[in-house]
């Protein structure tokens, strides 16, 4: 794996990435596809909850929350 990937759980708050791969399957992964969330897409975290999950990111021009197990398998690759 590219030393620049890494998951989107933990880019931080205010940074923008760009999706390189989904590690997930099954219907999390026909979610996260419905969501937009496919290759090269653009992804920024906005903010975290009280409780640290989910975070609130900007996909497609749309704020999703998405919590930190799914966000964990979708690879990024910081801006």
């Amino acid at each position: 794996m590219d030393n620049n990937v890494f998951p989107l759980n933990y880019l931080p708050l205010g940074k923008k990435a760009r999706v390189k791969d989904l590690i997930s399957d099954g219907n999390t992964r026909r979610r996260m596809l419905d969501l937009g969330i496919i290759f090269n897409t653009e992804v920024e975290a906005l903010q975290k909850s009280p409780s640290g999950d989910p975070v609130a990111y900007c996909i497609r021009g749309a704020v999703i929350a998405l919590r930190s197990e799914e966000a964990s398998q979708i690879l990024v690759e910081e801006i």
